[in-house]
């Protein structure tokens, strides 16, 4: 037998015994995709930052722990649009545990692709009770810094088909307000609040063409457009101040797919850029949730009523009203958003503490 037989027939038995040095940091994560847009479920290894809310255990990591966040999210581990959920106890006496979404920029306070992809990974690893899958009513309670989230896992021989939640109350906060956006001019909006606040454009005012070849350009009127409204029109939350600040443009135009392959026609098609010029691959859960608060509030579409909307891939999201709600003095929905979600991995990441790099970095 050769050297070269002899070190590839020893060599995964040898990755798999490797220790880490002492002091070394080691995360467990697995990896997934909801409808294309990465997942990185932190299941051991991020310190717990403490705090008796989501939004307090928010806060604290990003106060103590930014460091660890940009070493998993950033280069050389990851890339500029990758997104990453913490795993964590819960808050409250009834819940099943808690989550912290992360990106690029930092943490944010809800996540609708994240939910459907982090009860899709929890299931398929067997770390949710027997007891909560598959059944017809909301059963998986998440704590989340925008609040309460109820999920449900569709279970069909062993894997998920799909994952149904409802979100936070949503509301509409301005209808067809204008801004002006440098470079531009004078753009109309909506802006709208589905756990998160998006600035809601048309993307035909901006000559813009909803696919993957005009990301760059998306990106660029994306940043103008949040910029522009978080300088104009900061929005308010009545229950957090936390929550008060534009997440994201998300661009709404007609939809690709007329169902014409023998499904149903899909509503419209969203492309959300969100964070620091990130581009979501998915429909964007909490983006949905928004659009159906809009649609509601222009007399659109009734409680009970489904959607689909397409992302930026053509992938959808199913979005309907399960009833009306308040937020303070604004009128709100009660959305349930379904989707799929996909592990694509799993794995140990390691920060040496003596790598000049060991922080990340980003080149766009």
């Amino acid at each position: 037998m050769s050297t070269s037989d002899d070190l590839l027939g020893g060599l995964a038995e040898r990755a798999r015994a490797w220790t880490p040095p002492p002091g070394w940091t080691r995360v467990l994560t697995v990896d997934a995709h909801r409808t294309g847009e990465p997942l990185r479920v932190v299941v051991d290894g991020f310190p717990d930052p403490g705090g008796t809310t989501v939004l307090e255990r928010r806060r604290r990591a990003r106060e103590r722990h930014d460091a660890l966040r940009r070493a998993l999210m950033w280069e050389p581990r990851g890339h500029a649009d990758m997104y990453g959920c913490i795993v964590g106890p819960p808050t409250t006496e009834d819940g099943h545990f808690s989550v912290l979404f992360t990106h690029n920029e930092g943490f944010s306070t809800m996540c609708g692709h994240g939910i459907v992809g982090v009860v899709t990974v929890l299931a398929e690893i067997g770390a949710l009770p027997e007891g909560l899958l598959g059944r017809q009513s909301h059963s998986v309670r998440i704590d989340t810094p925008a609040g309460r989230v109820e999920a449900r896992a569709d279970v069909s021989g062993g894997r998920v088909r799909a994952v149904s939640f409802e979100n936070v109350p949503s509301f509409a906060l301005r209808l067809g307000a204008e801004v002006d956006v440098r470079g531009v001019g004078v753009c109309r909006y909506d802006l709208a609040y589905g756990g998160a606040f998006y600035a809601y454009v048309d993307a035909d005012d901006f000559g813009l063409r909803l696919e993957p070849s005009e990301t760059a350009r998306l990106v660029e009127a994306g940043r103008a457009v949040k910029r522009a409204v978080q300088a104009a029109d900061p929005p308010v939350h009545p229950d957090d101040p936390d929550l008060g600040f534009v997440y994201g443009t998300i661009f709404v135009g007609p939809a690709h797919d007329s169902g014409g392959a023998g499904g149903p026609p899909a509503h419209s098609r969203n492309v959300c850029v969100f964070a620091d010029g990130e581009v979501d691959r998915s429909p964007t859960g909490t983006g949905v949730s928004g659009r159906l608060a809009l649609h509601r509030a222009r007399g659109e579409i009734g409680v009970g009523e489904e959607i689909e909307i397409e992302s930026i891939l053509g992938t959808r999201f199913r979005g309907r009203i399960l009833r009306e709600s308040r937020v303070g003095e604004h009128a709100a929905v009660v959305p349930e958003v379904t989707g799929q979600a996909w592990i694509t991995g799993r794995g140990e990441l390691l920060v040496s503490p003596d790598d000049p790099l060991r922080e990340g970095f980003l080149l766009r």
